[in-house]
């Protein structure tokens, strides 16, 4: 695990205690540090192992900082107890941005935006590991970052980092820094779109003047952003990435070139990396082919806005869409509906989107999963593909997003 010998001596409180939260009381107690622990869920505190202190109601005066799992909104109490005792309030990115001085020579990548920052920052991981560098991933994707252990020297940390972890990290200066894009999502959590974009921004403002920022163009003009424009960064022939299509992943894919070129890679090892990269779970996952129609699960495509460039990468598609609408409407995905054959309609979201698509094309209601793999099974004709990128949030009828994929893994795989 990655400690500091400056967390020594020093008593945290540790305010949520899922997986990161559990591997920050690791990291802080291995690095000699004294850790008050709560989680206001009754399953994550009998699920951990160590002492509880209710942070609720425990005096926080002297504290060094609480460490708040990412999930937690602003407006919870503990916010408003730690501001009264004069303690800040941080997340486990910022613990790793302060361990840094005491790592092996090290650069950080950090990668955010509302789409596509998971696979941009798993390709960037994928192409230095390609390479021989050595390279860690983690943020808001795989394991917490401060349960890995050190990269030796001349090694890469490649961090997703969502908005909610940027908003309560003070002092993570990355030397390459990724925005791909910004449109709306999580407003309930942010409020408007440019309190949203200024938690993105903290990105770059955390930045040293030497680091590189590399944003999307739209995302830049939009909020007056100055870097490398994602768009102008030429890459190779993209049908060569078998795992990267649609316009969505040539983006990540620029994206993740301009970084490694930024981090020195050559473009030989980049073309390399583009070319042997396999889709993250849930991403425009190719699950296989059944009677030569092609089945994709991209159940990660959780508002319009990522389902677009899903439509837009193949040409005669059967569409599953639905579950918990974000939004009323689905301009997003209307200039790609000429690539839709037919869409399945599943969740809460199905009356909601039937008269929407219903003047363009076929629509079944399905109501399931389940069912919308049979009806498309049914209808879909060899050379065409199955598509589930529902535009929605998966919470009326999955746990979340990976629920949802692998059920319509286990579902495809079932066909005869």
């Amino acid at each position: 695990m990655i400690t500091s010998p400056a967390f020594a001596g020093k008593t945290y409180g540790v305010f949520g205690l899922a997986r990161s939260g559990r591997a920050t009381v690791a990291a802080l107690h291995a690095s000699g540090a004294q850790v008050l622990a709560w989680d206001d869920g009754d399953a994550a505190r009998e699920a951990f192992d160590g002492e509880l202190t209710d942070l609720g109601t425990a005096d926080l005066s002297g504290l060094a900082a609480i460490i708040v799992s990412p999930g937690v909104p602003h407006s919870a109490p503990i916010f408003a107890r730690a501001a009264a005792a004069g303690v800040p309030v941080v997340g486990d990115i910022e613990l790793f941005a302060q361990a840094r001085a005491d790592l092996p020579p090290h650069r950080v990548v950090g990668i955010t935006g509302t789409n596509g920052k998971s696979t941009t920052t798993a390709l960037i991981h994928h192409i230095l590991v390609q390479a021989g560098v050595p390279a860690a991933m983690g943020g808001n994707i795989g394991l917490p970052i401060l349960a890995q252990d050190p990269l030796p020297s001349g090694g890469v940390y490649v961090l997703e980092l969502s908005s909610y972890q940027l908003e309560i990290t003070e002092s993570l200066a990355c030397e390459v820094a990724v925005l791909l894009n910004i449109t709306p999502d999580h407003l309930e959590r942010h409020g408007t779109m440019p309190a949203y974009a200024a938690a993105k921004a903290r990105l770059f403002a955390m930045q040293r003047e030497d680091g590189i920022a590399i944003i999307g163009a739209q995302a830049a003009h939009d909020h007056h952003l100055p870097g490398q424009h994602i768009e102008d960064v030429t890459t190779g022939d993209q049908t060569a990435w078998p795992a990267l299509q649609g316009p969505h992943n040539l983006q990540n894919a620029r994206a993740a070139t301009a970084a490694c070129r930024a981090l020195g890679l050559s473009n030989a090892a980049i073309a390399a990396g583009l070319a042997s990269y396999a889709a993250l779970p849930h991403r425009m996952e190719r699950i296989g082919t059944r009677g030569g129609v092609l089945w994709i699960n991209d159940s990660k495509a959780t508002n319009p806005e990522s389902t677009a460039p899903a439509l837009a990468a193949f040409p005669r598609t059967h569409w599953i869409a639905g579950g918990k609408a974000k939004g009323a409407d689905l301009d997003a995905v209307m200039p790609w509906l000429g690539n839709v054959v037919a869409a399945y309609l599943i969740g809460e979201a199905a009356p909601l989107f039937r008269p929407l698509l219903a003047p363009k094309l076929p629509v079944t209601m399905s109501g399931t999963l389940a069912q919308a793999v049979s009806d498309a099974a049914a209808a879909a004709r060899p050379g065409e593909t199955v598509l589930l990128s529902p535009a929605c949030a998966s919470f009326d009828q999955f746990r979340d997003f990976e629920h949802r994929g692998d059920a319509f893994r286990t579902l495809v795989e079932a066909i005869a």
